[in-house]
């Protein structure tokens, strides 16, 4: 059901993705389950990991396989409390990102070269 690093994302062709925000850091895949699966069937559901600490970003993406039904659970889950938090959805802006991924670059010193150059001091200069 939720997004597995052993096999990959799974094939989200044809299904209609909700973004559920204000999600707690404790809320799992199994709750959103619970509280979604009531408006249809269930394609996937993907809660975001930050990086360095693999806890959630408070948001996640819940799909559906028909969109008629991602539409009602949007409808009903809009301002509904979850985890004793008002949840906030809607349907996603973007499909998930095609271009495999890269690291940012580090900014500051050792980063870009733009960063490297020393700078002069700018005070008036002593005769």
């Amino acid at each position: 059901m939720s997004f597995d690093s052993q096999r990959g994302p799974p094939e989200i062709d044809g299904m209609t993705s909700l973004k559920v925000d204000n999600l707690t850091y404790r809320t799992t895949v199994e709750d959103l389950k619970q509280v979604f699966k009531k408006y249809g069937d269930l394609g996937d559901i993907y809660i975001p990991r930050d990086r360095n600490t693999h806890e959630s970003r408070g948001f996640a993406f819940v799909r559906f396989y028909e969109k008629r039904d991602a539409e009602d659970a949007m409808d009903c889950m809009d301002r509904h409390l979850l985890d004793g938090r008002e949840v906030r959805v809607q349907m996603a802006r973007y499909g998930r990102p095609t271009d495999s991924y890269r690291p940012r670059r580090s900014r500051g010193y050792g980063g870009s070269s733009r960063y490297r150059s020393r700078s002069r001091s700018r005070s008036p200069r002593r005769r």
